[in-house]
């Protein structure tokens, strides 16, 4: 199967279940002439997190990686009129693309966008006794994903879903011997994982293979136990 195929169910996809929404469109097109890079989710799996937050009940939530606030809306849509989001982004100006975006979409009520390293910004909130968070959307720089992983886990509660994205990066996932930084964070991640089977106990979890319009990659689906 080729990407052009798996491009195309996807649009076929998103035109039947997903539908055009003005906002999240308007969120895409904002993001590009502004230069940002071009690795939004796709409207699928974006209404896949929405319908997660949904089905989980969600209150809270945490994202870690905004960049133009497309998988932002999609979550915070799925909050309550009390909900909260709050959502973390290294970049100043992709974060201001964000607000303007989520302003746009007739959220920024329920959004609290955080700027400067995602390390720095899940110690404060661990600091400010933040949460606990409902769902957390994992979609930052690959090679920090077990640290960000592991600070996660001090603001959720048993019962909470972590998810985090792109985490088989085209199969590199199981090549020990590449030179990718990705890679590695996402061999230690899933490293990470099988110890909290094995031992931890703190979460369960599984990774999904994905093949779309973004290529072939996956994510991983992570509960909180008691």
């Amino acid at each position: 199967m080729s990407q052009e195929r798996w491009t195309a169910v996807d649009h076929y996809i998103d035109d039947l279940l997903v539908g055009h929404d003005p906002a999240l469109e308007a969120a895409l097109q904002a993001s590009v002439d502004a230069g940002l890079p071009a690795i939004a989710l796709t409207p699928a799996l974006g209404k896949l997190l929405h319908l997660l937050a949904r089905m989980h009940g969600a209150r809270s939530i945490l994202e870690l990686g905004t960049l133009g606030g497309y998988s932002t809306i999609w979550l915070a849509r799925a909050l309550p009129a009390d909900g909260h989001l709050v959502t973390l982004e290294l970049d100043p100006r992709y974060a201001e693309v964000a607000a303007a975006n989520v302003e746009r979409a007739g959220l920024a009520g329920l959004i609290k966008i955080n700027v400067g390293p995602a390390l720095d910004g899940l110690r404060a909130l661990i600091a400010a006794g933040a949460g606990p968070f409902d769902l957390v959307f994992i979609d930052a720089d690959k090679q920090s994903t077990p640290e960000y992983f592991e600070l996660a886990l001090e603001l959720v509660r048993p019962g909470s879903v972590i998810v985090t994205d792109n985490v088989v990066l085209g199969g590199a996932l199981i090549d020990a011997a590449s030179e990718d930084s990705r890679a590695h964070g996402m061999r230690r991640f899933h490293e990470l994982l099988a110890q909290e089977r094995v031992g931890g106990h703190r979460v369960t979890a599984t990774t999904i293979q994905t093949v779309g319009a973004k290529g072939y990659d996956g994510f991983t689906l992570s509960l909180v136990l008691p």
